[in-house]
């Protein structure tokens, strides 16, 4: 059987955050969410996570219903509990009482095992000089990268 590739990303993350610390953990499910993901019917773009009693959970990630769901189909919008070891959830929960810190989504994947991965990383956001100052950046980057092509 050929390992299906997903590409989930929340690509204004970097854009919108400063990113300190990622963490990779896997994410409880049920049968239908998993389906729908390898669908690629997904979106973690206004998705974050919160520290409740001892657990990290993804709030706000969006997978759509299986189409081929019966009555047991699950709620697009449910929170998720994230697998992740008691180390990882102590510096996450110290991270997330800070005010301005927060937990973002960046990736979902599928691990060479075939489980379901996220990559989450502790953030603060961004003020608005600092994201101009990554799009000079990256409009230099840019240009640069045409002028070496057209030396070529």
């Amino acid at each position: 059987m050929p390992q299906q590739q997903i590409n989930i990303q929340n690509k204004k993350a970097r854009f919108e955050y400063h990113l300190l610390e990622e963490y990779v953990a896997g994410i409880q499910l049920k049968g239908t969410e998993i389906k729908s993901i390898r669908n690629g019917k997904a979106s973690i773009m206004e998705a974050y996570g919160v520290f409740h009693a001892g657990e990290v959970y993804i709030r706000n990630m969006y997978i759509s219903e299986y189409e081929k769901g019966s009555y047991n189909n699950h709620k697009p919008r449910a929170d998720r509990k994230l697998l992740l070891n008691s180390n990882e959830i102590i510096k996450i929960e110290k991270f997330l009482k800070t005010k301005g810190n927060t937990l973002v989504p960046v990736k979902l994947f599928l691990s060479e095992k075939g489980w379901l991965k996220i990559l989450i990383a502790c953030a603060t956001g961004k003020k608005t000089h600092d994201k101009r100052q990554d799009l000079k950046l990256k409009d230099a980057k840019r240009e640069m990268d045409r002028a070496l092509k057209k030396n070529r």
